[in-house]
């Protein structure tokens, strides 16, 4: 479940001036302070989304990366056997094959 941040509109209490709540996506948001009810609102902070760094980790994952190398002419770096190593705009051959990697 994400955890939200919320601020006291007018002082704190023993949650502090601002604290974090787990909550469901589908949770309305809090208007009252769980702890003594005064008035709270939402913040808006960072989030944390870890994401593939290397093109190996991205084809595992089933994605697909093309790189631009020329005008219409793109490196399939994430390339799968059977798959053309480059993209050309006006081949649609040599476009990747979704198939092995998008399933119902």
């Amino acid at each position: 479940m994400p955890i939200y941040e919320y601020e006291h509109q007018k002082g704190g209490c023993r949650l502090g001036k601002i604290f974090e709540i787990r909550q469901s996506i589908s949770d309305r948001p809090l208007k009252r302070c769980p702890a003594c009810q005064t008035a709270v609102r939402k913040l808006i902070s960072r989030t944390n989304v870890s994401t593939p760094k290397t093109n190996a980790e991205l084809k595992d994952l089933g994605f697909t990366k093309l790189v631009k190398r020329d005008d219409g002419v793109y490196e399939n770096v994430t390339a799968r056997d059977g798959d053309s190593r480059y993209v050309h705009r006006d081949r649609p051959e040599t476009l990747p094959n979704l198939k092995k990697t998008i399933s119902d």
